[in-house]
């Protein structure tokens, strides 16, 4: 049995490589996949190999073939279904796998899906992860006045997510013109220039310098910047004069890979992606983050315009042959 699965060769360069599958063994599964997505911020971190020295262990994927900064096999949000091993044949589930067509993982490594998700909107559940960890990490509470700087994937979870606190007062803060997304959303939305400053909380997911210090700037006294962007290897300047001391702030980051520590003796990784699934079922309107896709086949030559397309795109959808298919 064969599979083909994307690596990145070289800077701005992928392709599909064959590979030979074994047969699932006790406990594990065959996984035919349907659809992946494209986590288009870290994924073209990884195809520029931009990724630091320091923190290729860090980020290093579940089932991640090769060493970065490559060539690698990379991505972590695959649904497919079962075809044969110790999961009832025919099952949907989610796994943190790299694009590729076929796999065999242990059982204990995928999540079956809620029946009433459609198999699209699943792929979001790994960034809807990094959203849910954010919240834990930031707490925000009813009443409070929040701002998100970056109307990304990752930045429109999480003001969807916080969005529903009874009383908060959200907006979301972007270059590109995402009003209609904010109101799919249920949030307010300004770009930078017209967002009202004193927050209570302040959650900056846009990946780069002007927007961390449209975030110190939006932050009111006493008030936390909560940073869930990722940079890579580039050096970010962070505005710390004028009046961040003054008002006390709190710059702290958060990070996916370790739960926060007062969530760690009740949860674990598994529990946390049940959750954003489950969360993912009744939420349609979460729909609008699909906005862009393409053909397993096409995606050697689709990673590097998202590279290149910035803010433009939200989650690339990748479709894969179905079953007897080419």
């Amino acid at each position: 049995m064969r599979a083909r699965a994307l690596w990145t060769m070289a800077p701005g360069r992928a392709e599909l490589r064959e590979t030979e599958l074994r047969p699932p063994g006790p406990g594990e599964v065959l996984v035919r996949a349907t659809c992946s997505g494209v986590s288009r911020g870290t994924e073209s971190l990884v195809l520029r190999h931009r990724v630091p020295e320091s923190q290729r262990a860090v980020m290093r994927a579940p089932f991640q073939e090769g060493e970065l900064p490559g060539p690698v096999k990379y991505g972590y949000a695959s649904v497919g279904v079962v075809e044969e091993g110790a999961l009832p044949a025919g099952t949907r589930v989610f796994c943190l796998y790299p694009h590729q067509d076929r796999y065999v993982v242990p059982a204990s490594a995928v999540v079956p899906l809620p029946d009433g998700l459609p198999a699209e909107r699943a792929v979001l559940a790994a960034n809807l992860e990094t959203a849910i960890n954010g919240c834990w990490d930031a707490r925000p509470g009813p009443g409070d006045r929040i701002a998100v700087v970056g109307a990304g994937v990752v930045g429109a979870l999480f003001a969807w997510l916080v969005g529903r606190i009874p009383g908060i007062a959200l907006t979301l803060v972007d270059l590109v013109d995402r009003s209609a997304l904010a109101e799919r959303l249920g949030v307010g939305f300004a770009p930078p220039e017209r967002a009202e400053g004193d927050r209570d909380l302040v959650a900056e997911a846009s990946g780069t310098a002007g927007g961390l210090a449209t975030a110190l700037r939006l932050a009111g006294q006493e008030a936390t910047v909560l940073a869930l962007s990722w940079y890579g290897e580039g050096e970010v300047g962070v505005p710390l004069g004028e009046a961040f001391h003054s008002r006390r702030l709190v710059l702290r980051s958060s990070q996916v890979g370790a739960l926060p520590a007062d969530r760690r003796a009740r949860f674990d990784t598994r529990r946390r992606l049940a959750l954003a699934l489950s969360l993912l079922e009744g939420a349609p309107e979460l729909d609008a983050l699909l906005d862009h896709e393409g053909t397993f086949d096409t995606l050697p030559h689709d990673l590097p315009a998202l590279a290149e397309a910035s803010g433009r795109v939200l989650c690339h959808l990748v479709r894969y042959p179905a079953a007897g298919g080419a």
